[in-house]
This record gives C-alpha cells, sequence and structure tokens, in this order.
C-alpha cells in the first residue's frame, strides 16, 4: 500500500524537511505541499488524501480550523512547536502530534501508525465479517442478559421499551430498547416487523388465524404496511 500525502507549513525550511522526510519514505507519495492551510483547503477537499502532515500555527488559518474542514478519510499528523494542542488534536481525526524539531525516525514512527491505520480500514472493507449471529446480548434491570436467537417468540415495542417472548419462559424480557435498532441487528433470513410493534421468528409461526399470529393465547395483528409482505412469505410456504 502507498498512502497519498500532503504537507502544510508555513515556514519554508520545515515545509523542505517534510518534503525531505516524505521522498525517502517508501510507502508515501506525494501530492501536494502548501505555505498556507487556505490555499491548501480545496486542494485537500477534493483529492482527499490518506494523510496530511500539518503545522497548527498559520496566519489566517491555523491547522486546527483547517483539520476541522477537510474529509474524515484523511488522518491527521500535526507538526508544530507547540505543545499546547495535544489534546485538543485527538478530537480532529489525528494519529500523531510530532513536536518540532523531530528526527526522522520520529517522522517514520508516525507515518507507519497512518500505514498501519489504513491497511486495517481497507481489511474492514474488502473482508467484512459475515458470520451469521446466534446470541444477542440486552440490558434487563441493570444487567446484560444473553439471548440466543433460536429461543425468540416474537418481540413487542411498547412506547420506549421492548418485551423479548422467549420460548420455555413465561415473563418476557424487558429492555430500554427501540424496535429499529432491535430490528437492524436481527437478520431478515429469521425474523420480519409484521406489525409497528411485533417482529416474529418466522420459523416460530405455527398458526396463522385471519391474518393474526397465534402464540398460545396471543393474536398478533398483521398491520397493512406488512401484509403484502407477509403474504408473499406464507405463499412461498403453501401447498395448495
Amino acid at each position: 500500500m502507498k498512502l497519498s500525502c500532503f504537507i502544510i507549513d508555513d515556514e519554508p525550511l520545515a515545509l523542505g524537511l517534510l518534503e525531505s522526510y516524505v521522498m525517502k519514505t517508501p510507502f508515501l507519495g506525494l501530492t501536494g505541499k502548501y505555505s498556507s492551510a487556505v490555499a491548501a483547503l480545496e486542494p485537500v477537499r477534493s483529492s482527499q488524501p490518506d494523510v496530511l502532515f500539518l503545522d497548527i500555527q498559520m496566519a489566517e488559518l491555523n491547522g486546527m480550523e483547517f483539520a476541522r474542514l477537510i474529509p474524515e478519510k484523511t488522518r491527521i499528523i500535526f507538526t508544530t512547536a507547540f505543545e499546547q494542542y495535544a489534546l485538543e488534536s485527538y478530537k480532529v481525526n489525528a494519529l500523531e502530534y510530532l513536536l518540532k524539531p523531530f528526527s526522522y525516525a520520529d517522522f517514520l514512527l508516525a507515518a507507519n501508525k497512518a500505514l498501519q491505520w489504513h491497511q486495517f480500514c481497507e481489511k474492514a472493507v474488502s473482508v467484512p465479517d459475515k458470520s451469521p449471529i446466534d446470541c444477542i446480548y440486552v440490558k434487563s434491570d441493570y444487567r446484560l442478559l444473553q439471548i440466543s436467537l433460536s429461543r425468540i417468540l416474537y418481540i413487542e415495542g411498547l412506547k420506549d421499551y421492548l418485551k423479548i417472548f422467549l420460548e420455555g419462559e413465561i415473563q418476557p424480557v424487558v429492555s430500554h430498547i427501540t424496535m429499529k435498532a432491535m430490528e437492524e441487528m436481527l437478520t431478515e433470513d429469521l425474523f420480519m416487523r409484521v406489525h409497528r410493534s411485533f417482529i416474529v421468528q418466522k420459523d416460530k409461526i405455527k398458526v396463522v388465524d385471519h391474518n393474526r399470529i397465534v402464540f398460545g393465547k396471543t393474536y398478533i395483528p398483521v398491520s397493512d404496511s406488512y401484509k403484502i409482505s407477509f403474504q408473499e412469505f406464507l405463499d412461498k410456504r403453501t401447498l395448495i
């Protein structure tokens, strides 16, 4: 992997030193150098380099202000003579904070951190985790409970909390989770939304009576918004 980078510093000597450091680092490719943050703003926004070596104390637009105006994709390594901004720097996508004067060894350590960051991001995108989950954890009564997906019959949403009804259990698990958050966590191949207030596990549907799903003495309505998808689910599995 080769990282594209910009260097921005209003001191000519510092700019030249940074350029020499970049040129001797095999995995860095210099795509822009500027002595003004104002002049660099649009080029950085348009090209979105992988890493930016950025001074802080500059006229018109300082490094901290500049950092808040650029794409999140671009990671920042600050190069400055002022240590008082170190804590603030980690709020603006900074990977490292180099205090001037710094050696090539210091520069290389910081550059390697940027390389590792982008390698990690690339790996996460190219090899997503596709392994299915078989359980979830929910907070209930100040405890974190593990719930096996295979035991869930249905989930009922009641304003700002949920009731999770489990096979073999009389009382549901109550948790302060939104229906939207729960729906996003559950996989469509196992669960389906049938009502604004109900999610059911497909394989647990044993009886359907007049467009209502029956779980024991509980009748779950299928609302108009979900009738088509629910009927399609039944049609694929119905023998006539």
